[in-house]
């Protein structure tokens, strides 16, 4: 019989630590609370596999009980939960030794998967065990998406955004998403706005119509080319993102292999994957996340 997993919940917010708790017992986890880091110093003692340990608290916060859980229990697995304004201390959190971390909200069905993968860790028999998909995925809370009825300006706008430099979960590389994903008024993902897809939107139907045999030496003149970018975005910016999108990209199950996932990649010639669980979709795999964990692989 498979032992129940047995985790350890700590957070200030009496709400979402008792919620979360209902839920995680449904999906079958042992599940014990803490209000603080103190209390979560006391509950140590009840042998949890895995700790999800809020960053924000008063008293002891996150950083400060993470540091004495590793010197109490150095091969605890520990997952921090932290607000979407607070990736510096998520990253702080990696170099202290949590084993991953998650924004809030987080979705339930990720949060499951990560303590399973957390709990695994633990056996050594796991440790060149290739990682699924949701282990490396962006959390679809975390991808930038946009209504399909706005303009290619305000795609452009969003997707800049992204830039911004952040931390793609369970890595400390930073990277901006390239893409934007496109919803629907029923919420539903509807396609994918790419760079590329951008760049090729500028272009005029004149470059790929059939030329005259002296054409080539005008088209790459200086002249030819001038002013012809600013003029296309220009001539672009008020377009419906519908017309311009991709379709949306192949979907995985979060629970797959990252080989399939690569596989998947090479065969449909895609950069990113919709990620699911239970048929629902929590998230994006990138071909940069197929490559920090080839990075991560190397390390270990």
């Amino acid at each position: 019989m498979t032992k129940q997993i047995k985790v350890l919940m700590v957070d200030d917010e009496k709400r979402f630590r008792e919620t979360t708790k209902k839920i995680l017992m449904k999906k079958g986890f042992e599940t014990i609370l803490a209000e603080s880091g103190e209390q979560a110093l006391e509950q140590i003692r009840q042998d949890p596999d895995v700790v999800i340990l809020d960053i924000k608290m008063p008293g002891i916060d996150g950083h400060e009980a993470l540091a004495r859980i590793k010197k109490l229990r150095p091969d605890l697995p520990v997952i921090m939960l932290t607000g979407h304004g607070d990736m510096p201390s998520a990253r702080e959190a990696f170099v202290e030794g949590a084993f991953d971390y998650l924004s809030k909200p987080c979705d339930i069905d990720l949060l499951a998967a990560k303590i399973k993968e957390a709990c695994h860790s633990e056996n050594k028999s796991f440790e060149h065990e290739e990682r699924h998909v949701a282990s490396v995925m962006i959390p679809i809370l975390e991808y930038t998406t946009i209504n399909e009825r706005k303009t290619v300006e305000d795609a452009i706008n969003e997707l800049r955004k992204s830039f911004i430099k952040k931390i793609a979960t369970n890595q400390i590389m930073e990277t901006g998403h390239r893409s934007i994903l496109v919803k629907g008024s029923d919420k539903e993902i509807k396609g994918i706005l790419t760079i590329r897809d951008l760049l090729e939107t500028l272009m005029p139907g004149y470059l790929s119509a059939p030329k005259p045999s002296l054409a080539d030496s005008v088209e790459f003149s200086p002249m030819f080319w001038d002013g012809m970018f600013s003029k296309g975005v220009q001539d672009v910016k008020d377009k419906c993102i519908s017309d311009v999108m991709s379709p949306s990209p192949v979907s995985i199950d979060g629970r797959s292999n990252l080989m399939e996932a690569a596989y998947l990649m090479l065969h449909n010639n895609e950069r990113r994957l919709l990620v699911t669980l239970f048929d629902k979709i929590v998230g994006i795999v990138r071909e940069q996340d197929l490559f920090f964990a080839l990075a991560k692989i190397l390390k270990s």
